[in-house]
């Protein structure tokens, strides 16, 4: 399972609306409607291998939950996400596991497939929540936009197999 964790003052998730309209043209317009929103904590984008189990989504909970890089009172990258009582947005993204060694398109091979990613996606914000964390989620599968203002920035990647 592959994560990428960024600090936010704030962070929010659209998704399109299955309900498509027209525009006076003809042509079709995506209307998107806000489905979740934190303010401080992580924006979690979550992608899941073909060979992950419930074990590498309750490893990377842990280790988010109590990832210490919100600061303390001297500024120092201290504190958990538990100890600031902040929120959590989790969102998936399969195309963490895209391999872009060959040619220019990504290949997505290594990516779960759709039943696997929902239930250790679901694990995963489970987990989160069980520590006390505040977790809001993205739509699974669907078409999303997502909204964030960047703290610090701090970025970070985790990888379930400690492949990086």
């Amino acid at each position: 399972m592959r994560a990428v964790i960024q600090r936010v003052l704030g962070a929010s998730v659209s998704f399109v609306d299955k309900n498509v309209e027209k525009t006076e043209n003809g042509d079709h317009e995506k209307i998107f409607e806000q489905h979740s929103a934190i303010e401080s904590g992580f924006l979690v984008l979550i992608g899941v291998h073909r060979e992950d189990t419930l074990e590498d989504s309750l490893l990377l909970a842990d280790k988010i939950g109590n990832l210490r890089v919100m600061e303390d009172a001297e500024g120092k990258l201290n504190l958990s996400l538990k100890d600031v009582g902040g929120s959590a947005l989790v969102v998936s993204n399969f195309t963490l596991f895209g391999d872009c060694r060959k040619g220019r398109r990504p290949s997505f091979t290594e990516a779960a497939s759709g039943q696997q990613a929902e239930e250790l996606y679901a694990a995963f914000g489970n987990a989160l929540a069980a520590q006390g964390i505040p977790t809001q989620y993205g739509v699974f599968g669907a078409e999303m936009q997502v909204a964030l203002i960047n703290d610090g920035p701090i970025t970070l990647l985790l990888d379930s197999k400690r492949a990086f």
